[in-house]
Order: C-alpha cells, then structure tokens, then sequence
C-alpha cells in the first residue's frame, strides 16, 4: 500500500489514476509521495518516508527544491498540462488591455438608470476607450516554452509580427514553433522592437526584476506589458513609474500583490491562467502518472531536481540509486550486483547539476548485506529495491 498526502485539491479524474495498492487523501501519515498545487512546503517537516512530490501545475517556487534533492526526494512538475488555458487568458488580456475593455465596461455600468438616454451616452462618451488592434503589431515572447510557444504561434495566426527570446529553447519546442515566429538572439531585441510583450520564464535569481527602470527606457512608448509567469519578474516601483509617464499603456499581470493593486493601468488578475477545468484535470492526471511511474517502476520524468530516466517496466529485479554526481558510484553499484553472482541486464545512469540517478536491473534475489552495502557508498542518498 502506497500513501499518498494531498495538500490541497486535487482532480477527481487524477485521483482516479492511483487505482488499488493507493491510499491518498489530505489526512495521510507517513506518506511515500506529496500531490500540492499551491500550498507553501518551505516550512513543512519532510517525513523519512516521502520518496516524491508532485506539483499539478508548472511552477515550483512553493517546494524547498535543494532540501529535497539532499533528503532524495524527487520533486515533478507537469509542463504544459496547463499551457493552453494560461495561453488563451494571454490573448484575451493583450486584446482586453489594448482596447481598454475593462475600463469601458465599467464606465457602461455607470450609465445605469439613465432609461432611453443609454443609448446616446454610449455613443458620445466611447471615443474615450479607443484603442489599437493587435493585428500587425509586433509581440515580443520571453521564454518559447510550453506556455510561451503556444502564445508565439497563436500571436501568429492572429497576424500579429511575433518575435521570440528564448537562449535555451529545446529542438522539441523549435519543431513546434510556426515559421512565422522570428528569433533573436538578445533579449534587448524584445525590449527594443515589441509594442507588446509577454513573459514565460522561471523566476530565478538571473530573471528577477528582468523587467525593470533600465529595461523600460530601451522599450517603444506604449509598450504594453503581459506578466502570466511570476510577479518578481518585473519591478513594481518601475512599473508603476513607467505607467505614470505614459512610457507603459498597460501592464497585466496574473500574481498580484499588494503593491499593484488598484493602481492605474494595471489590470490585476487574481491568478486565473491555469483556472479551468481542462487545466486542472490535465494537471492532476500527470502528477499522478508521474508519481505512479517512480514508485511503481523507478522511472523520474518530468523531474525539476533530479534527471529523467524512463526505465520502462520492471521485469525482474530492479534497484534505484539516487546519489551524488561524484566518481565510480556506478562502478561500485555494479560491483556489489556482479559480487551477488547476478548478472545486470540493464543499466542507466544519468546526473544534473550536483545529484545523479542511478537504474541497475538484474536477475535473481540481492542478499540483505548487498543491499545495506549500496547505501554505504559514498555519495548515495537513497536507495530503492523494486520487484
């Protein structure tokens, strides 16, 4: 019986997923694996028995990734189970935002109890709420990941001259983007060219306030600004400077805090881009393939702290070897099984960053002292036996 915690709601139809052998719910002590959505983790006590925890969403900043990796714990993500409802609230808010839709619908409400005379308010008064198309404006997309690929290539098909920075973009996501969509190579080309531009990047040390006073001056005047990402990735005060002059027409974003509410030109919204039933049913449904996938099997995909390695079924014996990416930890795994008289029929190894993961499949049983003696090795973590 595998238990898994649940921290906060989580999609019937995923849930579903575990099927028998899984107890899962908010009350679960002792849990083998973690499904959160939003909930804060950096303050929680990790429990000896949590092997994984899966994010149903794309971001990750609610999880203490490094303590993670140091206890063997395998933190998911599902990227791209919810990039289609994040890029469809993306269009509609540079279209809302460029014609003002917000400000003139509410201004309409104002218009309440004037009877027969509504009709010549709305005519006179418009003229203050016009605003440019987005066709044939030039889109500037910072980050082609899943999210942002799909914004670029809808942008396209839309007319719209769409630009895109992105220096680590994967040969996965250059097959899917639409030849319309024209990369550069500097991020200040964005900046320089766009008369809008979306964000789609991690927030990290290197990307924090990337969107600041300095960047906003080398920006066109009027430039309107989508933030669906993370909100520390553009500066508040500079924001809010650049809106005051005229420089910014317009900046929306879907994580606001305090400092950028109810303030003139921004149009917060109260993290809507992965709110739909499709985004959330999607969301869960991977987390918990991928959480079935590592405890059942020992395949880490879709991993943000550990590398992915797809092992596919267990056929006979299979041991899983998170450990440090330091020297001869494969050479000496592979030594104790050939030292059993067991012969490995299938080996993979593979490391990110400062940690690495290990796969060894053989035949046969694996003595108890064999077993103690894998997690004696310098440099290991966690040690796994399935099968």
């Amino acid at each position: 019986m595998a238990n898994i915690l649940t921290l906060n709601k989580i999609a019937k139809i995923g849930l579903d997923r575990f099927g028998e052998g899984y107890s899962c719910g908010e009350g679960i002590q002792e849990p083998d694996a973690i499904l959160v959505r939003s909930a804060s983790m950096h303050d929680m006590e990790l429990p000896e028995s949590l092997l994984a925890i899966a994010r149903a969403g794309a971001g990750v900043n609610n999880i203490p990734l490094d303590k993670c990796a140091e206890k063997g714990i395998v933190v998911f993500n599902t990227p791209g189970a919810n990039a289609n409802a994040v890029a469809e609230l993306v269009l509609g808010a540079m279209i809302f935002s460029s014609r003002n839709v917000l400000g003139a619908t509410a201004w309409a409400k104002t218009l309440k109890g004037n009877g027969d005379q509504v009709g010549k308010m709305v005519e006179k008064g418009k003229s203050q709420f016009v605003g440019p198309e987005i066709k044939g404006k030039t889109l500037g997309v910072i980050g082609l990941g899943a999210i942002g690929g799909l914004v670029a290539n809808d942008a396209a098909a839309l007319g719209m001259n769409v630009i895109g920075y992105d220096p680590f973009l994967s040969v996965d996501v250059a097959l899917r983007l639409s030849r319309k969509v024209k990369l550069v190579k500097e991020l200040k080309a964005i900046f320089e060219q766009s008369d809008i531009i979306t964000i789609h990047v991690p927030l990290i040390p290197e990307t924090k306030n990337m969107v600041n006073a300095e960047s906003i001056a080398t920006m066109k005047d009027g430039v309107r600004i989508m933030n669906f990402a993370r909100g520390g990735l553009v500066n508040n005060a500079d924001i809010k400077a650049a809106l005051a002059s005229g420089k910014v027409a317009g900046y929306v974003i879907d994580f606001p805090d305090d400092e950028v509410l109810d303030v003139e030109g921004i149009v917060a919204i109260p993290h809507l881009g992965a709110s739909t039933p499709e985004s959330e049913d999607n969301c869960a449904m991977m987390a918990v393939d991928e959480i079935k996938n590592y405890l059942e099997n020992g395949s880490i995909i879709n991993s943000v702290n550990y590398p992915n390695i797809d092992a596919g079924a267990v056929a006979a014996k299979r041991v899983c070897v998170l450990h440090k990416n330091v020297p001869n930890v494969l050479t000496k795994l592979s030594a104790i099984v050939s030292g059993e008289g067991l012969n490995i029929e299938n080996m993979l190894s593979k490391s990110k960053g400062d940690y690495a993961y290990s796969i060894l499949d053989f035949a046969g049983d694996i003595s108890d002292a064999a077993k103690a003696a894998f997690a004696e090795i310098d440099g290991v973590i966690r040690v796994r036996f399935i099968g």
